[in-house]
């Protein structure tokens, strides 16, 4: 050990034999009578039920004057405040031929400058700031995203109203973002995951329902600068937007601030239409894509359910025992654990807010035993409804979703977005106390409630299923577990062509 390093190791062995030395005289006897025994083991660890009560969105919730409804939380831990605009807008306003209208207009909303200053200026501005802005158009929903330090707000509220008003859309920044989006639509078929989702929106939606109507080079080519111009006048205007604020402020300064940005807008805009609902679920059957790929992907599918249904929190719970509870689920179990088919096996069964989003169980498999995982899935998808879940699995799920709970509300950014995201869907307007009864309804959830859930929305008819890999091989099967993919279901066996990448129409070969 060199001199210097051997000073300091001796100097701070020095201080930790210093701190750690007591005289006797002042020594205190250990109090041993007022300590709780230690258990044996972590599972005997009991602890005081948790006392957490929800937020309400009335604490946060404020109509501002021209038209928003903003929810409003000061939150003084760090010197930043973060912005959230959601607009009503989105794909399904896409003008027929024009596909990707919207996505282009929500992206270069944030990226290609603003009336008075160029993409560049922006975006060096932006980074003077540290501050972020993005800004998307999802399927049903847009997205205007600021977060910043506190001490450059009204800076900020500035540039956000700019935006908003007043987008440049810089024709050489649309020009990138095409070429961008040419680019990215000729990797569409290489990926085999991205295949399946793909193909499983049309089987769970029907080839003409809108969120199936992708861009295509031709529909990218017709879109001018003009288009985003009137695209953006007609749908972002205040009435379209719910706006979430958290951050280091005075709560009733921003409120007063935030009136001043969507005060006098420069346009009328107007309202946008319903979102349409009308899907066509696809028949039982095989849907299988020929992908040279050396493991096969596999979605078993079923109509889903609405958040409103009556048996909502009973299919959640359902699916949770399913293959929604990550470890402790069946199919995790089953197909993971016991059989060694897949990394991965598990399943989702959304409350849907606009059109029922279709029930999914999912996993990747070796291209040979495609078929034998595949029967084991429906195997647990069957005995769901015939045999009653146990009492350790229904409580598993229950107390799963029960503790979790409190972490919705984790940080006041997390809480404001969550009630505008409802004031968005409506939840706010048909159920204001939604939270309040949350975990008691979940609590309220029977083992027949579980069966009766199964029986109706997994066992009521045969699934479509989807199967994207290596036809030949999945076909074959594998030895040792006799079985054909093709006698899994009730239905024919559909083989769904690849589709030209920049078209989206069917290959035929």
């Amino acid at each position: 050990m060199k001199p210097a390093a051997l000073w300091i190791g001796l100097v701070i062995a020095g201080l930790s034999s210093a701190g750690c030395h007591t005289h006797p005289a002042s020594a205190a006897p250990a109090d041993t009578t007022s300590a709780s025994p230690i258990p044996d083991r972590p599972e005997q660890l009991v602890f005081p039920p948790l006392d957490y009560q929800p937020p309400h969105p009335d604490e946060f919730r404020v109509t501002l004057t021209n038209g928003p409804i903003a929810y409003v939380a000061s939150d003084r831990e760090l010197p930043l405040v973060n912005l959230l605009v959601l607009v009503r807008v989105g794909h399904y306003l896409d003008p027929q031929g024009q596909e990707g209208l919207a996505d282009l207009t929500g992206y270069l909303l944030s990226k290609g400058g603003t009336k008075s200053m160029s993409a560049e200026d922006l975006e060096e501005r932006l980074a003077f700031l540290a501050a972020d802005f993005s800004s998307e158009t999802g399927d049903t929903q847009g997205r205007v995203h600021l977060n910043l330090l506190s001490k450059d707000l009204d800076e900020g509220l500035a540039l956000l109203r700019e935006a908003l008003t007043a987008p440049r859309f810089q024709e050489d920044k649309l020009t990138l973002r095409k070429e961008q989006l040419l680019q990215a639509m000729k990797q569409r078929n290489d990926d085999s995951a991205n295949l399946e989702a793909r193909e499983r929106g049309f089987l769970a939606y029907g080839d003409s329902f809108w969120s199936n109507q992708y861009d295509t080079e031709s529909s990218i080519a017709a879109i001018s600068r003009p288009d985003l111009q009137a695209f953006h006048q007609q749908w972002f205007h205040p009435r379209n937007f719910v706006v979430a604020a958290s951050g280091d402020f005075d709560r009733q300064e921003l409120i007063g601030k935030l009136e001043a940005v969507f005060a006098h807008w420069p346009f009328p805009g107007q309202t946008p239409p319903a979102i349409p609902t009308h899907t066509t679920f696809a028949a039982p059957g095989i849907y299988l894509v020929d992908k040279d790929v050396t493991q096969g992907r596999v979605s078993v599918l079923l109509p889903g359910v609405m958040r409103t249904d009556p048996d909502y929190f009973p299919v959640v719970l359902m699916n949770r025992i399913l293959g929604g509870g990550g470890f402790t689920s069946r199919l995790v179990n089953r197909v993971r654990s016991d059989e060694g088919l897949a990394y991965a096996a598990a399943s989702t069964f959304p409350g849907s807010v606009y059109y029922p989003e279709p029930f999914v169980a999912g996993f990747q498999t070796k291209s040979r035993t495609v078929a034998y995982a595949t029967s084991i899935v429906l195997q647990e998808i069957h005995r769901l409804a015939q045999e009653p879940v146990t009492a350790a699995e229904l409580e598993t799920a229950q107390r799963s979703m029960i503790d979790t709970f409190p972490r919705a509300f984790a940080s006041k950014a997390a809480t404001v977005e969550r009630f505008a995201t409802d004031e968005f869907t409506g939840r706010y307007h048909t159920e204001p106390d939604y939270y309040m009864k949350y975990r008691d309804r979940i609590a309220a959830v029977t083992i027949p409630d579980i069966q009766r859930a199964a029986r109706t929305h997994l066992d009521a008819r045969p699934p479509a299923i989807l199967v994207v890999g290596d036809k030949e091989e999945i076909l074959k099967g594998h030895p040792d577990h006799p079985g054909r993919l093709e006698d899994l279901v009730k239905g024919p066996m559909v083989a769904v062509p690849l589709r030209d990448p920049m078209t989206m129409r069917p290959l035929t070969e």
